[in-house]
């Protein structure tokens, strides 16, 4: 503008102007504020291998390293039957040379060194006999006992123990020969270690999908998703988790047809998932959404524009609520109905805001999910969030970074299987690896035990 068409204008013009053009600048420093906010996992649903992680300033300890004053010490167990023991004896006085086998020890000092023994694998052969029938001709063979079957090379023990380190430990097919042959003394080939993985998916699918019927038949069903590589194509690996269990599926899609596949003709009463859409539209009465993911969407708006009251005063709600639901046991019935009916009230005149710009698509997406928020605090049988899912993909995320792809449909069928069935006995308090062996057929360390010819 001019210089005198600004002599011209009045005082009440120039107010407007100067009104206007701090509203622009604060526009353009919005803008530019918007530009330098960086997405983390704290205010996203970015996984948190992903952040950038600078690299830490080595601070100086002024305190004493060790325990504090006062505190218990804590020492390794001793076993109760070693498997041997040395005694060290007095035999003399090393200052005047007297005999002392003959006294009563004053104190014993006990300490003991853990040790592996060597490992060398037992070998069972069968030899089975034919023998031609004198009267008919035919010829007849014997009968080998169950688990020493014919085409049978490797004991339940030893696949159980390869199919662990690969599935759960993510160790690849050459590594794993080179470990067995190193620790084990047992000579494997890649193609023997393939064969063992892949018998294993074989003996474990049956459990799998009964593990999967419980599932689609929960009250609670909670759901998610995670990139997988198979063929070098991205597939998705699916999680389904229920009070019975979790069930695993690896399928080329994202899409609701694989809830609708999962689920058959059942009906959960809760869905727990986030607010991707084919969750959301799963087949249950009500769906909670996962509150823990609107806490960090809510901390990703607040970074973008900290003058929005608005998220700040509703993510303080999550949090209140998901901290209330915490405490639900130590709190009278009626005690914690107040809270709730408190918490309830805020998030209907949170709901009745209005403003415009950044953050109303979550303003409308709370306004449309209203009955999804709060379920938790209803039922005590629900969570808050999601993170059962997201710690039962949490291995396949490892597994997918250190393995890569899957080379077949069956390497993918059986990781999916496996993880059903190892990850469902962790959270009944089973062992994985007893469940693993039990399921991979009958044991043959008992027949060390009998003759020969038993």
């Amino acid at each position: 503008m001019a210089t005198a068409r600004i002599e011209e204008l009045s005082r009440e013009e120039l107010i407007a102007r100067l009104y206007e053009l701090m509203n622009r600048v604060h526009d353009l420093e919005e803008q530019l504020r918007l530009r330098k906010t960086v997405t983390t996992s704290k205010n996203s649903s970015q996984p948190p291998s992903r952040d950038f992680k600078p690299e830490k300033k080595k601070r100086k300890r002024n305190r004493k390293k060790g325990g504090k004053f006062g505190h218990e010490k804590h020492e390794r167990a001793l076993v109760d039957n070693p498997s041997k023991v040395f005694y060290a004896l007095v035999d003399n006085c090393q200052t005047c040379h007297v005999n002392l086998l003959d006294q009563v020890p004053v104190q014993v000092i006990r300490r003991q060194i853990t040790e592996l023994p060597e490992i060398k694998p037992v070998v069972i052969e069968t030899q089975q006999y034919e023998v031609i029938c004198p009267c008919c001709g035919e010829r007849q063979r014997g009968k080998l006992p169950e688990g020493l079957e014919a085409g049978r090379y490797f004991g339940p023990r030893l696949e159980a123990t390869v199919t662990m380190l690969h599935h759960e430990h993510h160790v690849g097919f050459e590594r794993l020969v080179q470990l067995c042959g190193e620790i084990f003394n047992l000579s494997l080939s890649e193609g023997g270690v393939v064969s063992i993985v892949k018998r294993a998916g074989k003996a474990v699918f049956d459990e799998a999908e009964k593990i999967g019927e419980k599932v689609r038949h929960g009250k609670v069903v909670g759901s998610d998703e995670t990139h997988a590589r198979v063929h070098g194509l991205n597939w998705w690996h699916w999680v389904f988790v229920s009070e019975k269990g979790e069930y695993h599926l690896i399928m080329p899609s994202r899409g609701y047809d694989v809830i609708e596949t999962f689920m058959r003709d059942c009906e959960a009463e809760v869905w727990v998932c986030d607010c991707w859409k084919p969750q959301l539209n799963a087949p249950a009465k009500m769906c909670q959404i996962c509150i823990a993911h609107q806490i960090r969407n809510l901390q990703g708006l607040i970074d973008k524009r900290p003058r929005l009251a608005w998220a700040k005063e509703m993510q303080a709600l999550f949090r209140k609520a998901i901290h209330l639901g915490n405490r639900r046991a130590q709190m009278t019935e009626r005690g914690y109905q107040r809270q709730v009916t408190i918490i309830k009230k805020k998030l209907d005149q949170l709901l009745k805001r209005r403003f415009s710009g950044l953050g109303t698509n979550l303003l409308e997406r709370y306004r449309t999910r209203r009955g999804s928020l709060f379920i938790f605090l209803d039922r005590a049988d629900v969570p808050a969030d999601n993170n059962a899912c997201e710690r039962a993909l949490r291995p396949s995320v490892i597994h997918r970074k250190v393995m890569g792809s899957f080379r077949s449909d069956w390497g993918a069928q059986t990781y999916a299987a496996l993880a059903t069935v190892l990850n469902t006995a962790k959270r009944n308090g089973e062992s994985a690896f007893q469940k693993l062996v039990q399921l991979m057929g009958t044991p043959i360390l008992p027949f060390l035990l009998q003759p020969d010819f038993a």
